[in-house]
């Protein structure tokens, strides 16, 4: 029997248990499906409900002693989201890897009688036990999960509503789980992203501590998002070998590798020891990653040794450590939200291709009415490029603001964008933030990657289109703002709307003005394209013509950025700075696609599996795995699997 047939069968059997309360036809989410057949196979009756598991007073107290680091902050995170979401009946729980609640707090509204008699401390909720439920399917598959109501394995819990993210170490392992229950007819909608981002900043203050005595810094490719839970956060050791990573961390660092032990060098184009210099002498430091990406990076910690970097008091994490210094005193800021740096300076837009050329002046001419614009091109194509080019020719004095949409986790999104008011969430600043909207406020704002968007934000996107108004996550009130939007992709757009991935309204909104940027492969000026990149990456540098006549004859189906990274391992290689046709010739395949490494071959098989497993819902396997959905593309084409759109 196949997955898919399996979930058919469960859903079948659960419909005949509840009768006319589940719709056959309304299938719930997957996950609620899988877990559906973990209880089945599990021989968990439905018409027998589970006899309540209990441990005694001194396995409880074991437990809990054992568990104490993550215990303090998981408290901590508790208390915070009791005052988040008081007055919706409610009860917190913090339990272990085994499903044990250690520690619960509830709402004196949320009576426990019945079938909730048994959520006690020290109860058992995993899932072999209890079916499926928030707290024990979390646990079971690793990820966050929302339960509602009758998607419950067993009816006696049909009436809560639960929402639980899982706890991992530093070295990744599954140590613990939040969860957030209510009725279902009191859950409030961002309960679920609550509870994530609390989770989140468990592990992210977990980390910092478990890795006390390495270097940990946090990387992002914006700097406005380094103290934000966006971030990633990496441990060295004193050799500069990865000690620890989030799992922000791959998804901003997609396609490396950050296993234990993997040198700093094999990650970033520099030494680590010129990157700790640096490190000690700024507080914010660029990076060029192995593919060829810019990021920021910002201490975190450090160890403490004389002449050693000292965090920044700006890092967004405190963890508690006696032995560190008190942070210097910060100076107090009118606005302690998002401060957009200046755009760095880029090399000018080469457009002696008439295609590219014709897009420009119609960016230039659309810029002047104000328009949202939409930017169509492969990967790799200019399409940031050309949205700061529309932001110099608008005149406009604001920030220019770029948002990946595929880089940030969906529950974080919408605070980030329309920022939030003072304790709206946990982990939020003091004061609250004003939003990268705000921020762009007079100036331009480019949603990048827009078909990454899960579709409850684009209905949020498509009331800020119609009366230009933001209303800060946890606000009672909203203001306007002046805003140049434009939205960028490689995807099919109307393909994701065929499939309901992308709602039709937004992409007509946005697409009043479409401007479209040819592959390298097609432009009629590629030597003047790569000569200028050489330029930019080696002022000295030259190809003669020969070396352009064979990059000419190649694909490029990463565009200027694959080309960008051939000329910079060809001048890494050949330091005298003349490049012919033999000395690019070995880093392009003449044949086929370039040979895939281990590693690579190993996440390409994850990535399979997942997708299979979620019955080939790309979506699905992009949340399971913390990648975007990009990333999940790229690995089906390598493996081969057959894909009408995007």
């Amino acid at each position: 029997m196949t997955p898919a047939d399996e979930r058919v069968l469960a859903h079948a059997r659960a419909v005949r248990a509840r009768g006319s309360a589940l719709p056959p036809g309304g299938l719930p989410p997957v996950e609620i499906l899988d877990s559906w057949v973990r209880c089945t196979r599990a021989n968990l009756d439905l018409a027998a409900p589970p006899v309540p598991v209990i441990v005694d007073a001194g396995d409880l107290a074991r437990r809990r002693q054992r568990l104490d680091p993550v215990r303090r902050l998981a408290l901590a995170e508790i208390e915070t989201l009791m005052h988040q979401i008081a007055g919706s009946n409610f009860l917190l729980a913090f339990a272990d890897h085994d499903g044990v609640i250690l520690d619960l707090y509830a709402d004196n509204r949320f009576q426990m009688n019945g079938s909730d008699a048994a959520i006690i401390a020290g109860s058992c909720w995993s899932e072999a036990v209890c079916g499926t439920n928030g707290l024990g399917t979390a646990l079971a598959t690793g990820h966050p999960v929302a339960v509602n109501g009758l998607e419950h394995y067993f009816l006696q819990h049909g009436d809560i509503s639960c929402a639980a993210s899982p706890i991992r170490d530093a070295h990744g392992q599954l140590v613990g789980v939040l969860d957030a229950s209510s009725y279902v007819e009191s859950r409030q909608q961002h309960t679920q992203a609550l509870v994530q981002m609390a989770a989140t900043h468990v592990e992210n203050l977990l980390l910092a501590e478990q890795m006390r005595g390495h270097l940990v810094i946090a990387v992002h490719p914006r700097p406005e998002f380094l103290a934000t839970l966006s971030c990633g956060l990496i441990a060295f050791d004193d050799e500069g070998r990865v000690s620890a990573a989030n799992a922000r961390a791959q998804g901003v660092l997609s396609g490396l590798v950050l296993s234990r032990g993997t040198p700093f060098d094999g990650i970033f184009e520099e030494t680590f020891e010129r990157f700790a210099a640096r490190l000690g002498v700024d507080s914010e430091v660029r990076l060029r990653d192995t593919l060829g990406s810019t990021l920021v990076a910002r201490c975190v910690s450090a160890p403490r040794r004389a002449g050693t970097l000292a965090p920044s008091s700006n890092s967004g994490f405190r963890p508690e450590a006696a032995e560190e210094p008190a942070p210097a005193p910060r100076s107090r800021r009118k606005d302690s939200g998002f401060q957009p740096r200046a755009a760095v300076p880029l090399p000018r837009m080469i457009c002696d291709d008439s295609a590219v050329e014709s897009t420009l002046r119609m960016a230039e001419a659309a810029v002047r009415l104000q328009v949202p614009m939409l930017i169509l091109g492969e990967t790799g194509t200019g399409k940031e490029l050309l949205a700061r080019h529309a932001h110099a020719s608008s005149g406009r004095q604001g920030a220019f603001v770029a948002v990946n949409c595929g880089a940030l986790p969906a529950e974080l999104f919408e605070a980030e964008l329309f920022g939030y008011a003072a304790g709206a969430f946990t982990g939020a600043r003091r004061d609250g933030s004003r939003g990268l909207i705000h921020a762009a406020d007079g100036g331009t704002l480019l949603l990048d990657e827009i078909g990454e968007l899960p579709l409850a934000l684009q209905a949020a996107l498509l009331r800020f289109l119609d009366d230009r108004q933001v209303r800060p996550v946890g606000a009672t009130h909203s203001f306007a703002v002046d805003v140049q939007l434009l939205a960028a992709t490689h995807a099919d757009l109307e393909a994701e709307i065929a499939a309901r991935r992308f709602r039709a309204d937004l992409f007509h909104r946005l697409s009043i003005v479409r401007l479209e940027l040819p592959p390298l492969r097609e432009r009629s000026d590629f030597h003047t394209v790569a000569r200028s990149i050489l330029a930019e990456i080696d002022s000295v540098a030259r190809i003669d013509d020969a070396g352009l006549a064979r990059l000419r004859r190649h694909r490029w189906n990463g565009n200027m950025r694959e080309l960008r990274g051939v000329l910079t391992r060809a001048l890494l290689m050949h330091p005298t700075g003349r490049l012919t046709a033999t000395d690019v010739e070995c880093l392009l395949p003449t044949a086929g696609p370039a040979p895939v490494s281990v590693l690579q071959q190993g996440a390409m098989q994850r990535v399979l599996a997942e997708f299979e497993r979620t019955g080939h819902s790309v979506s699905h396997t992009s949340r399971n795995l913390d990648i975007s959905r990009t990333t999940v593309y790229r690995y089906l084409r390598q493996g081969g699997v057959p894909l009408r759109s995007r």
